[in-house]
């Protein structure tokens, strides 16, 4: 079991396990992998109460969401992804920020059901929750429910290539709902490589670049830090600008890694607490990220809970 938040545990959210390739089974779904952070919605008496993924409550943050979901039919705790959708009709993570500014289109989507009133639904099959889901739903412009396809994996893992998706999610159709655990009846398949990152400290900016030139990343091993790698694209004039305002108030004088790692005369290290997600190339032998790109922070997870993700194949 993943260490969660500090939710209650029947608020948790279920967590899916990285695998290596999709597949055809008749027993599991396929879903959309959307590209944005989770959020779990309680609603009760008419009350939107919305949370993150790390216990953060975030309703004041998306007023209209919270809104949005004062229609939906009795009280209810239903867990969704928060997206920013861009012109191509498209989830991009690095849109959330610009979607707080109303300069892209908020939406919430919908994928499961914990509880339905006084029932707690968690053990009753995925494809049962996502019927009862269904139907107390609003029909709003902020709220979508998360369809499915059943069996075939490969055909929609290639339509989510396509699309440029993020990835596509995998289900087991008669699954319960595991509050807190990170289990093998959900999978998630990735069209491209991405790793949460933590930042460990950034270097002085060069040539025309303003504010810093390159960002240390790490991820937590066996309760110490370990360096992975520096990022230096991905990053606008406003993200630089906004990203060094945050990290010179965590500048500390030692750095967070046992060992000496690459440019340190030139770094200003930081306290380990700020989470970023990174797409990537590849791991390297000397298990660093090969060509890794900026793509915004993260505010639903905690530092210390990022470790690397590795690829199980499904048993």
């Amino acid at each position: 079991m993943s260490r969660m938040s500090t939710l209650p545990k029947r608020l948790q959210p279920m967590l899916a396990t990285l695998t290596d390739a999709p597949f055809d089974d008749a027993g599991w779904v396929f879903e959309d992998k959307y590209d944005g952070f989770r959020m779990i919605a309680e609603i009760r008496r008419g009350k939107v109460s919305l949370y993150s993924r790390n216990g953060k409550i975030i309703s004041r943050s998306y007023i209209e969401v919270a809104k949005a979901l004062e229609g939906v039919k009795g009280d209810a705790v239903i867990d969704g992804e928060l997206v920013a959708i861009g012109k191509d009709g498209v989830s991009h993570f690095q849109l959330l920020q610009n979607a707080l500014r109303h300069e892209a289109r908020l939406l919430y989507y919908a994928f499961d059901l914990m509880f339905q009133d006084t029932v707690d639904v968690r053990k009753q099959p995925l494809l049962d929750r996502k019927e009862r889901l269904k139907a107390i739903l609003p029909g709003h412009r902020l709220i979508a429910f998360s369809r499915h396809r059943k069996a075939s994996g490969t055909e929609f893992f290639a339509e989510a290539e396509r699309k440029g998706l993020e990835g596509i999610m995998a289900k087991r159709a008669d699954s319960a709902y595991e509050s807190g655990s990170r289990t093998a009846d959900w999978l998630k398949i990735k069209t491209a490589m991405r790793q949460e990152v933590v930042i460990a400290g950034f270097t002085a900016p060069r040539r025309t670049r303003p504010f810093f030139g390159v960002l240390v990343l790490a991820v937590r091993e066996d309760d110490a830090w370990r360096y992975i790698g520096h990022v230096g694209t991905g990053f606008s004039h406003k993200v630089l600008e906004d990203l060094h305002a945050k990290l010179v108030k965590l500048t500390t004088p030692k750095s967070p890694f046992p060992a000496k790692v690459k440019d340190e005369a030139a770094t200003t290290w930081v306290k380990p607490s700020l989470v970023a997600e990174v797409k990537f190339a590849e791991w390297t032998s000397k298990g660093e990220l090969r060509q890794p790109v900026y793509l915004g922070l993260r505010s639903d997870k905690q530092a210390k809970d990022v470790v690397r993700e590795r690829e199980r194949p499904r048993k």
